[in-house]
């Protein structure tokens, strides 16, 4: 693997403290209606956990899109082309982008996540899997706009986020990470992009709530993360997790609501909560064919093709990056 160590982006305080996540966490906890950005759900823990939720019955946007990677390659191949430096933003345990990377005979793969240790593995066993490959892992919080290794800059890119994750955000926040990622990936590049799409609510709802508890630990494991980075004495236990629908918004919201009166502290802040009040911790928006154009429109991304499975649960993508212009 080229670079195994990879490029760390992540912005440490003089006590090793991730000032973005402290920062994060103390103007959301310091709101009438508390609220923590749902990337700081993704430490090493909790991107484990991910995976296993990806696995559960309920769960079913994987199983889906795994199935349009599977289908879709000759497509992908056929509007894509080779020789793109492909750079996969949260990439996780990377388990879809084989799929992606067998279609376009890519010239480079570039992962980057935020949860260092499990980047780096599974950048390595990735590699290992495309011995020709060069792979540069970069840690780095994608949410802004990011540097990427020197040894890409001459090729052209295929930016690739799978997962529906753009759904974890609201509009302003999804529109201002797409043209990141547009700024990142520079003029002529494409996106391959997972979004998830409406259906009944009782799908929605147990695809967030499975009945193995997993996605609960994942919720709770935030808390866990605070309490051990972050100087934190929150009481875990008399939290529970909770997944609401809201039909104005679209979305699946995931909620920690304490079960009883609580007080405790963070980096020194005092915080105190009344029982039933809740932490709301992440956004899973979906979409329909219009919603899913105006976003990818607004954020500087002109879409190309559109693929769903069969049973027209979950869509992919492909957009090229948009040339600015003036009105109208």
């Amino acid at each position: 693997m080229a670079n195994s160590e990879g490029i760390k982006l992540v912005d440490l305080d003089e006590d090793g403290i991730d000032r973005a996540f402290r920062d994060g966490v103390l103007e959301g906890l310091s709101q009438p209606q508390k609220a923590i950005p749902a990337r700081w759900l993704y430490d090493d823990a909790g991107s484990q956990l991910f995976e296993d939720i990806t696995a559960v019955p309920e769960y079913y946007p994987t199983r889906a899109e795994r199935e349009i990677l599977e289908e879709r390659g000759e497509d992908f191949a056929r509007l894509i082309g080779p020789g793109r430096a492909v750079v996969e933003f949260g990439s996780g345990s990377s388990v879809k982008t084989p799929l992606v990377l067998r279609a376009i005979e890519p010239g480079a793969y570039v992962p980057l996540d935020i949860a260092g240790d499990f980047l780096r593995a599974a950048a390595a066993d990735l590699s290992a899997k495309f011995p020709g490959l060069p792979v540069y892992p970069v840690e780095a919080d994608f949410t802004r706009k990011v540097e990427l290794p020197a040894e890409v800059a001459g090729m052209n890119k295929l930016g690739f986020f799978p997962g529906s994750t753009i759904g974890n955000m609201v509009p302003r926040t999804a529109v201002d990470l797409l043209r990141s990622m547009r700024d990142t990936l520079g003029d002529g590049a494409m996106l391959l992009i997972g979004m998830d799409l409406i259906k009944d609510v009782a799908t929605l709802e147990a695809a967030y709530d499975d009945a193995g508890g997993v996605t609960a630990d994942f919720n709770r494991n935030l808390l866990t993360r605070i309490n051990r980075e972050l100087e934190g004495t929150i009481p875990v236990e008399a939290f529970r997790h909770e997944a609401r629908w809201s039909d104005l918004y679209a979305r699946v919201e995931m909620h920690l609501v304490a079960e009883e009166d609580v007080a405790f502290s963070v980096c020194g802040r005092g915080f105190a909560m009344k029982s039933g009040e809740s932490i709301h911790t992440e956004n899973s928006h979906k979409f329909d064919r219009r919603s899913a154009n105006t976003l990818l429109l607004a954020g500087r991304w002109t879409p190309v093709e559109r693929w769903t499975d069969a049973e027209g649960r979950f869509s992919l993508i492909l957009a090229r990056a948009a040339t600015p212009r003036g009105a109208p």
